[in-house]
């Protein structure tokens, strides 16, 4: 592993055309210690397995603000345009990019030629609104990736409960350049007027402080401005999306009310349920089945 400050507003680092770099390999590291290794200053470089080498830039600004920061995972032998966008979750006001780390790994071992992209964003409080601001931070940070970039690329949004809900309101409302390639959305609010939903314990947060009203310029009730469902239409972008069945934060209502937009408009997509809570994704064998869906899902889509 290589640990080398330098100034990580300077992108250029991280997209390297022709790189002959040598580097060690790690054997036997746990979790514990990787944590550790990745919290320094600078580029490090690490071998996730014989064929998943990437270059790891944290904590890159794309903002003013001190929520908007990224973690950048370039992989040495850099092929195709994707890029995953990777979105955390925290009911919109907490949590951060590290809580994705390790299923992030997961997938750079599964698609090690792609560059992964770990966004944090303005989190929601009482005296500031989730939206738009959380929706322009998405948009901020593919804007300063292509800077430095030398080609057109392909998003991947992938984001977990908050995160799923941020992916999907994007690429279906926001995704002006269509350039969304897919979303992968994992146990996110799909429709904020269902229901079952409706008994999120933090809803009346929701109600207050999700949307900025004064964005809103006709007559879209805070709620359905807010919802992914309100927004797909024939052109919207394919989708997978994985619920749980004992989920009682993001009921499985969701999946059916999200599934059905989708079929009605004719979009590609699918969906899956996986056994656990609102968490359980995160834990084997889910992990792993959500991986495999991913990259079976991908693969149907590059053969459209």
């Amino acid at each position: 592993m290589h640990n080398n400050c330098f100034h990580t507003t300077d992108l250029k680092i991280f997209f390297p055309i022709n790189q002959n770099i040598p580097m060690k390999k790690l054997t036997h590291i746990f979790p514990i210690l990787l944590l550790l290794l990745f919290t320094g200053c600078g580029q490090k470089t690490i071998d996730l397995n014989k064929d998943s080498s990437f270059k790891i830039g944290k904590d890159v600004s794309y903002g003013t603000e001190s929520d908007q920061k990224m973690d950048i995972y370039t992989p040495e032998k850099l092929a195709g345009k994707n890029i995953f966008i990777i979105i955390h979750g925290g009911g919109w006001r907490g949590g951060n990019k590290s809580q994705l780390t390790f299923f992030t790994y997961s997938l750079m071992k599964k698609f090690p030629e792609n560059i992964f992209v770990s966004i944090n964003y303005r989190l929601a409080s009482s005296s500031r609104f989730a939206l738009p601001n959380q929706t322009d931070d998405i948009e901020s940070a593919m804007a300063h990736i292509e800077k430095r970039l030398t080609f057109k690329p392909h998003y991947i949004l992938l984001g977990n409960s908050a995160g799923g809900h941020l992916s999907m309101l994007y690429a279906y409302r926001f995704n002006r350049n269509k350039d969304i390639k897919a979303v992968v959305n994992i146990v996110g609010p799909a429709d904020l007027n269902d229901p079952g939903f409706k008994n999120y314990d933090d809803y009346a947060f929701l109600e207050k402080h999700l949307i900025d009203p004064n964005v809103i310029k006709s007559n879209i009730s805070l709620m359905n401005f807010g919802s992914p469902t309100y927004w797909i239409n024939t052109t919207s972008t394919s989708t997978l999306s994985f619920y749980g069945t004992q989920d009682y934060v993001v009921p499985l209502s969701q999946k059916r009310i999200l599934d059905s937009a989708l079929v009605k408009n004719n979009v590609y997509h699918e969906s899956y349920e996986f056994n656990g809570t609102h968490t359980s994704w995160e834990n084997e064998p889910n992990s792993s089945f959500l991986i495999d869906k991913i990259d079976l899902f991908l693969k149907k889509i590059d053969k459209k």
